[in-house]
């Protein structure tokens, strides 16, 4: 067998199998965070995090497929190690950025609405107004 395929096979494996365990662990510990993000709601909170999940599968794995051509033939062993830590240092990096950016960005909404929930009135009340007396005559 070619070892380009060789290496191509190892690439495929290791990259989808990282992909699916980061997705995973981000889903499972993530969906707390977006509870909180959202103020409770559960069903939205479940339901931006299949979304979310959804994306980074397509950011992901559209990458390691566009990632996977090589214009050099592997010719020996060291050649698949190279080719290999390339690839997949790549991969991690972009895995990497793309969980960095999903945290930034409900971190921002996160503080947002914990800054909305905590906001006081511009002018504090002075005091509560007796109600009208009815009017004679009418």
């Amino acid at each position: 067998m070619d070892r380009t395929v060789i290496a191509y096979v190892i690439y495929l494996v290791v990259s989808i199998g990282l992909t699916v365990w980061v997705a995973r662990t981000l889903s499972s510990n993530g969906r707390i965070f977006l509870s909180d993000v959202l103020h409770g709601n559960e069903k939205l909170a479940d339901a931006v995090n299949h979304l979310l999940v959804v994306g980074f599968y397509l950011v992901n794995l559209g990458f390691v497929a566009l990632y996977l051509s090589d214009d050099d033939t592997i010719t020996d062993t060291r050649g698949i190690f190279e080719a290999l830590s390339t690839k997949l240092g790549v991969v991690l990096l972009v895995l990497g950025v793309m969980h960095l950016g999903n945290v930034y960005v409900l971190n921002k909404i996160r503080r947002r609405g914990v800054m909305e929930r905590e906001q006081v009135p511009p002018v504090p009340p002075q005091g509560w107004a007796a109600p009208a007396a009815p009017q004679a005559g009418a």
